[in-house]
């Protein structure tokens, strides 16, 4: 990505977000692997992939903090562009490895059969992955002569975007009533809503260019309300996912009634 002109306050907004989101990535991590071993044998996928998927994200958090920090540098006071560009495409290389495994994280605490959990897993996994590959080529279209290009790539990509919203919500919603233990079904619908809303924020974000935004005020919104998106979705979603898990663990140990088969 090109380097904007940015003011102090600018830079150092991004800067702060980019080092509290990677922090928050990696307390997410240590906190699910270190809980793995309280988890019933059945469910320590779930919560071992939810750790993988912060994991994943603080390492990419690392290199697009390294970046922002290499593209501009204090030059008596005054904040300068080194003429290094912010690498910015380590999101949409983070997001093709999380966001399938976001989906499958929630697919395998559902009361599914093996059978459906592997083909629900497989049809979310495949969607998101068209739906990172779609959007990343409009990313790239910052240029104000050029906009029309990105309104083409976030169409496609809201394809598979929807289809996945309609899965969580509708797609899924006789496996989650399905859930005796209403406590149960509670939070696994909490997995699904808070998905989908922090989701909805990441295609708005993708059209703050279409309107008037540019420049440096493009760049940090970018940057800010992709921040906040991921720590929702991610560690917010991935420590709903440890609840529906240890709860699952708990109602196994008492006697389990279906929670021994599903």
């Amino acid at each position: 990505m090109a380097v904007a002109s940015m003011q102090p306050t600018q830079f150092d907004l991004v800067y702060d977000v980019l080092s509290f989101s990677l922090a928050t990535m990696m307390a997410t991590t240590i906190f699910l692997w270190t809980r793995v071993g309280s988890v019933a044998e059945k469910y320590k996928s779930a919560v071992i992939i939810s750790g993988l998927v912060t994991f994943i994200a603080a390492y990419h958090y690392i290199r697009i903090f390294n970046s922002w920090v290499e593209a501009y540098a204090w030059d008596n006071g005054a904040l300068t562009a080194t003429g290094i560009p912010f690498n910015d495409a380590y999101r949409y290389m983070d997001w093709l490895l999380t966001v399938p495994l976001l989906l499958i994280e929630i697919v395998l605490v559902m009361k599914l059969s093996p059978e459906e959990t592997s083909r629900q897993g497989m049809s979310l996994g495949v969607s998101s992955a068209l739906m990172i590959i779609l959007g990343y080529p409009g990313e790239l279209v910052l240029d104000e002569s050029n906009l029309g290009m990105r309104w083409i790539y976030w169409a496609a990509a809201m394809i598979p975007f929807l289809y996945i919203v309609k899965t969580l919500l509708t797609g899924l919603a006789e496996a989650t009533d399905s859930e005796e233990d209403p406590a149960i079904r509670g939070l696994v619908k909490r997995a699904q809503v808070w998905t989908v809303v922090s989701w909805c924020t990441y295609p708005f974000v993708y059209i703050l260019p279409m309107f008037g935004v540019s420049g440096a005020n493009a760049v940090v919104g970018i940057q800010l309300g992709y921040s906040i998106s991921d720590i929702i979705s991610k560690c917010g979603v991935g420590l709903c996912i440890y609840q529906i898990t240890m709860a699952k663990s708990a109602a196994l140990k008492n006697g389990g009634g279906s929670y021994g088969s599903a």
